[in-house]
């Protein structure tokens, strides 16, 4: 059975893109939100394996997310996506518990190793 990923970010492009480079993988999109606010109403109902979260994003931002979402669901996996990568940005990702760090643009191999990387670790 396919792995569930939640999918969290404003552009519905990328999450057209994550749904087409999961094709034929082990993974799955079972949820997309487009706001942190939609991620935390929506969480406990998807229980997905994996989710993607988008940094910049209006309202609730990806951190302030990925923070709420692990202080309720301390075993929730988090991968933080992101084309504006700073070292600080990084290091408070991995604090409040993120699994993995994508940089946008991704290719299918980074995504499927992210994934593989946030649901075994």
């Amino acid at each position: 059975m396919a792995k569930r990923v939640m999918v969290v970010d404003d552009s519905r492009l990328q999450e057209v893109q994550i749904r087409k480079l999961l094709e034929g993988s082990d993974y799955e999109v079972a949820c997309y939100c487009r706001s942190g606010e939609d991620a935390l109403a929506q969480y406990d109902g998807v229980k997905p394996d994996v989710v993607t979260m988008d940094i910049i994003m209006p309202g609730m931002d990806g951190l302030e997310t990925a923070q709420a979402i692990l202080e309720e669901y301390p075993e929730a996996k988090i991968i933080m996506v992101s084309s504006l990568a700073y070292d600080d940005t990084f290091e408070e990702a991995k604090s409040i518990g993120a699994k993995a760090f994508l940089d946008k643009p991704f290719d299918a191999e980074k995504l499927l190793a992210a994934l593989d990387q946030a649901v075994s670790g």
